[in-house]
């Protein structure tokens, strides 16, 4: 099953609820890939020998990975964290992650700046573009364990918005454009 997302009703309610707005507006993946995210669906069960995840790491430059477990249980200052995490911020290169258990949210700004809130669930890789304003949190499972890859070194700095003059946002914003005059973008994978 692909991955579900929808545009977010924003409240003050738990962050971890869906938040869909009342009619539900879903979001397509063509959608998505408009703003950059790329998608693939993989087989958690047996990540280590996924062919297609090998294939999407040596085409990307995916050359490091590691595993996150978040959960109370699991994490130690456990809330803060999560509330680290779902500060609005961007970061100066790809984020790439792949859920191989639970489940969360990952939130993304698109050109209106309403919230696309991302349901990861097992087996989803999603690719969020260095600069898209996002955020993350977990659902009401409370539970996620996810690969997280990298080109190189591993890098977790987040720039909390604004970051307007941020290379990576002023890369980002420049790729849209194509969008925004009516020039149809080429496929994203």
């Amino acid at each position: 099953m692909a991955i579900e997302a929808w545009l977010m009703e924003e409240n003050d309610e738990d962050q971890r609820l869906p938040h869909h707005r009342n009619p539900k507006q879903f979001v397509s993946l063509d959608h998505l890939a408009d703003l950059g995210v790329l998608y693939w669906q993989l087989n958690p069960k047996d990540y280590e020998n996924d062919k297609e995840l090998e294939k999407i790491r040596e085409a990307r430059g995916y050359s490091y990975s590691d595993m996150l477990d978040l959960c109370p249980e699991k994490v130690e200052n456990y809330e803060e964290k999560l509330r680290n995490f779902y500060t609005e911020h961007i970061h100066g290169d790809e984020e790439i992650r792949c859920c191989l258990e639970g489940s969360g949210y990952f939130d993304i700004r698109d050109n209106d700046d309403s919230w696309i809130r991302i349901w990861i669930k097992a087996g989803d890789l999603i690719v969020l573009p260095a600069g898209i304003y996002h955020r993350f949190t977990l659902d009401t499972t409370n539970y996620i364990k996810l690969m997280r890859l990298f080109v190189g070194e591993p890098v977790w700095t987040a720039y909390n918005r604004p970051q307007e003059d941020h290379p990576a946002r002023k890369e980002y914003i420049s790729s849209l454009l194509p969008q925004k005059i009516g020039v149809v973008p080429l496929e994203a994978h």
